[in-house]
């Protein structure tokens, strides 16, 4: 008996209704209604609803990025040819998944590739999706990546990778830094701290890749309409453009999902005319 008292005695909240939908509602209950506007409606909501995500979206995307560290370059490429010597550092996909994929998770926030081969080449899409539904596009295209002896086979499942990297990078706009093995972590001494200066050239970031560091740095603290304010951003950023596009285009995404997490809410008033009762 006790229990059946506190079932009854427990506050029952009921759902808020969404207003346009029982507009809706009370148009489909009348014989009546007009069906040109009600079709009207229906779109005005479908408007409204694809906004609100597109606003829910940006919103997700510029506090995960908020959170992502620099991701760590955990692979390197060192061989020989009759061209020379190739040497360098490079983030793998699944180093990139490992830092990205529990950040992105918590905000709503999941990714996948689509792949198209055709006309001698491949083209890879990266799409970013929301939990609420919208989602945002970034595609890249390249030739099979023959190098190193590889067969036919190999050469596109190169290509389709590094695409895929490289789309997954730009859709977050994600930087990269050498992995130093946690040596920065460590104490050195003297003459330890004498020889890694000495490879510093090689581990530090470019020059270009601090600046596009500092830019995005500096949106994220003062917001984009602040950085484009200052007389010294648009020439460093067209600079950024010249030297580095990929970088620059990296600044680009961060101001526009800046603007984009910051635009205010669309208003769900509705105009008088538009509202067949």
């Amino acid at each position: 008996m006790n229990q059946v008292a506190n079932i009854h005695s427990q506050e029952v909240t009921a759902p808020v209704a969404d207003p346009m939908v029982s507009m809706i509602e009370r148009v489909v209950m009348n014989p009546a209604a007009d069906l040109d506007k009600l079709e009207r409606m229906l779109a005005m909501k479908e408007r409204m609803e694809a906004q609100a995500a597109r606003v829910s979206f940006a919103r997700s995307l510029s506090e995960a990025r908020a959170e992502i560290p620099p991701i760590v370059k955990d692979a390197t490429v060192d061989f020989t040819s009759s061209k020379g010597r190739t040497h360098y550092q490079h983030e793998t996909l699944a180093g990139i998944a490992k830092t990205i994929d529990p950040i992105l998770a918590r905000y709503g926030l999941s990714y996948r590739f689509r792949t198209e081969q055709g006309q001698g080449g491949v083209r890879v899409t990266c799409i970013i999706a929301h939990s609420e539904g919208h989602a945002e596009e970034t595609t890249l295209a390249g030739a099979p990546d023959a190098s190193g002896n590889k067969n036919s086979f190999q050469a596109v499942g190169s290509a389709v990778t590094y695409l895929q990297r490289y789309t997954l990078k730009a859709a977050l706009g994600l930087s990269a830094e050498v992995d130093d093995d946690a040596q920065s972590a460590a104490p050195r001494n003297s003459a330890s701290r004498h020889q890694q200066d000495h490879q510093k050239p090689q581990q530090q970031a470019s020059e270009a890749q601090k600046i596009c560091d500092q830019m995005i740095t500096g949106i994220r603290k003062h917001g984009a309409l602040s950085v484009e304010q200052d007389p010294k951003f648009p020439p460093a950023l067209a600079q950024l453009r010249k030297d580095a596009p990929e970088l620059a285009a990296h600044v680009e995404v961060e101001i526009d999902t800046w603007k984009q997490a910051n635009k205010p809410a669309p208003s769900t008033l509705v105009d008088a005319d538009e509202i067949p009762y």
